[in-house]
């Protein structure tokens, strides 16, 4: 049995505009649940783990929230102070092609 919010959001979804908006939320929350999970595994508050990593709480609670615009080096610093590494790698979204610039990948000469 499909309940009236399953219906209303899979009504929703049918609008590519706004299934955009919602996997590109879910995919910056994706880091965020992987930071609190860790840190819950290391029995670890907010507090504790911002002072091992030298930064505060409030932008702890921000990574694990709201993870926008962080550097690779915040990332860094977090993971040490839960153990852990950071490993970056590309992955293509859902129903997209490789993309080419320039006419098929070829590097326009330089006039002079």
């Amino acid at each position: 049995m499909t309940s009236r919010w399953k219906r209303f959001y899979e009504k929703q979804m049918e609008d590519g505009k706004l299934r955009e908006l919602v996997e590109a939320e879910l995919e910056n929350l994706q880091l965020g649940v992987q930071i609190a999970k860790l840190r819950a595994a290391e029995n670890l508050s907010q507090t504790k783990l911002a002072a091992r990593a030298e930064m505060s709480a409030p932008k702890i609670s921000a990574m694990e929230n709201e993870p926008r615009n962080l550097t690779i080096g915040t990332l860094i610093r977090v993971a040490h102070a839960l153990g852990s590494r950071v490993e970056i790698k590309l992955v293509r979204r859902k129903g997209t092609k490789a993309g080419r610039r320039n006419g098929g990948g070829k590097v326009k000469a330089r006039s002079r």
